[in-house]
């Protein structure tokens, strides 16, 4: 071969050599690397299932509490579903054990959420089969104003006993739920107090001869004041809730029609047949009791489409507007 096309050849040969040398250090590094990745994989995998839900709530345990049990007995589980179509699972039961989880030994109250005969159940780790879906809640006081909630979420297969731990969708899922039923109190707490606000503001108006759209800058105690049905009558929100009717006695109407017209106003009966008196103004929320048709109740609070109510024996509730008539 002639020289110069050797001399010429060269470098194009050491160009080559370089290029196969970066290409085999690539792959050593990809070759170590890959290892360690997969084990960063396995373990946020790990990490992924089975951790629950751990929250500290700035409210009282008693009404943690309350939006808990509201939300054990609603029935259904969320963050987790059957089939495709579905929402969530339906046909859940509150229990008191469940062999799910081995018995609480530690402080707090604890409540469960069951649902059995739950078909292979989505976002729990490998879940196949058939078998008991469970829901704990564990609600633990911190103190006077604060609650610690853990949630947590296990699926058992009925015949090989295989345990599939939850992703944490049903943890953070219900956890939200029970936010919604604490907000509503705190909403229905809220309106309470400005209620009764605007009802002594109205009295002390009264008590000193002021007009009705005079501004208090601080509302004076009114003396004797009484929480009987009289006195609620007569403090009556006076925002008409029916069209025509008013807050104000006609000069010619008698106290005993001016009276009636404050019923009217202020009272509902309960249609037929019955309707519950709810702990919160949605339908998941608990059943206090259930009213009879024809039950009078006094209206206390109003919202969209429920009234926060009184029966004459003193219990608190909210009852759906289309569940109540005025009175004849």
């Amino acid at each position: 071969m002639n020289p110069a096309a050797r001399s010429d050849a060269q470098p194009y040969r050491v160009e080559a050599q370089c290029g196969h040398s970066l290409v085999f250090l690539l792959m050593v590094v990809l070759v170590v690397l890959m290892p360690v990745a997969s084990v960063d994989a396995r373990e946020k995998d790990v990490l992924r299932y089975g951790e629950g839900l751990i929250v500290n709530v700035p409210l009282p345990v008693d009404e943690v509490t309350q939006a808990v049990q509201d939300v054990v007995g609603n029935g259904i589980i969320r963050g987790t579903k059957e089939y495709n179509k579905d929402e969530y699972v339906r046909g859940a039961e509150a229990a008191t054990s469940t062999p799910v989880f081995p018995a609480w030994t530690d402080p707090g109250k604890v409540f469960y959420k069951v649902r059995k005969q739950a078909l292979n159940p989505w976002n729990f780790k490998d879940s196949a089969d058939v078998g008991t879906l469970a829901v704990r809640y564990v609600v633990q006081p911190q103190g006077a104003k604060n609650t610690v909630l853990r949630i947590d979420a296990l699926f058992v297969e009925e015949y090989r006993h295989s345990v599939h731990q939850s992703n944490g969708s049903v943890e953070t899922t219900e956890y939200k739920d029970i936010q919604d039923h604490l907000d509503a109190a705190e909403l229905l707490k809220k309106e309470t107090a400005d209620a009764l606000k605007a009802k002594e503001e109205r009295a002390a108006k009264k008590d000193f001869g002021l007009a009705n759209d005079t501004e208090l800058l601080s509302t004076p105690p009114t003396p004797g004041e009484s929480s009987s049905r009289s006195d609620i009558l007569a403090g009556a929100d006076s925002t008409p809730l029916e069209k025509g009717s008013t807050d104000y006695a006609d000069p010619d109407q008698t106290p005993e029609q001016h009276l009636a017209a404050l019923r009217r106003t202020a009272e509902r009966a309960v249609k037929k047949p019955g309707a519950p008196l709810k702990s919160a103004p949605f339908h998941s929320a608990s059943t206090l009791k259930t009213l009879g048709p024809g039950t009078e109740v006094l209206i206390e609070i109003m919202s969209p489409y429920w009234l926060g109510v009184e029966t004459h024996e003193g219990a608190h509730g909210w009852v759906r507007r289309d569940e109540l008539e005025q009175l004849p």
